[in-house]
């Protein structure tokens, strides 16, 4: 049995969730989303507001399959009913990000400014030119755009300058001594 997979999914009371052969089909008020299931492997019934994922064989190939199809499922119903969002934040003298347009103008001690260009799906706020809140509907796209971003500037652990997500801990080296 698959520990993920024989969870039930309770579906929130703004979503409606329709199944169309092999496609889940979701709206809620973050937006829509579509997923296309696997019917060969898997079931998936919807009653009284309570989505379950079954296995049709028992072999340990469809216990992985089993898992991520309701993980898949069950991100994209958080996603469309509450959203994700993510904090990130710039350490450094001289860190700063400003929003231009769909596009987010970085300097980050550079010679040259940094241009990253934020994909549709995702809305970004800026506050106090350090701190870049991230949100939308998508966890995958919100994850990839987070470390994209915090790819500009790694961390770097002796100063602890660069890129963080809230809540991330960077173990501190300690510098050479003499």
């Amino acid at each position: 049995m698959s520990k993920i997979g024989k969870k039930s999914i309770t579906i929130p009371d703004q979503v409606k969730v329709s199944i169309n052969r092999n496609i889940l089909s979701m709206e809620g008020p973050k937006g829509k989303k579509e997923i296309i299931l696997n019917t060969e492997l898997l079931d998936t019934k919807i009653e009284n507001n309570i989505l379950s994922v079954t296995s049709k064989k028992t072999e340990t190939k469809n216990k992985v399959f089993w898992g991520l199809q309701r993980s898949l499922i069950n991100n994209a119903l958080i996603g469309i009913s509450a959203g994700y969002e993510i904090v990130l934040n710039l350490n450094g003298v001289g860190f700063r990000a400003s929003l231009e347009g769909k596009k987010i103008k970085f300097q980050l001690g550079f010679s040259h400014d940094i241009l990253f260009d934020v994909p549709e799906g995702i809305t970004v706020k800026i506050d106090k030119q350090t701190k870049i809140t991230l949100n939308g509907n998508d966890k995958q796209l919100i994850g990839k755009v987070a470390s994209d971003i915090k790819f500009l500037k790694p961390v770097e652990p002796y100063k602890q300058k660069g890129i963080t997500a809230d809540g991330q801990f960077i173990l501190k080296k300690e510098g050479k001594k003499k």
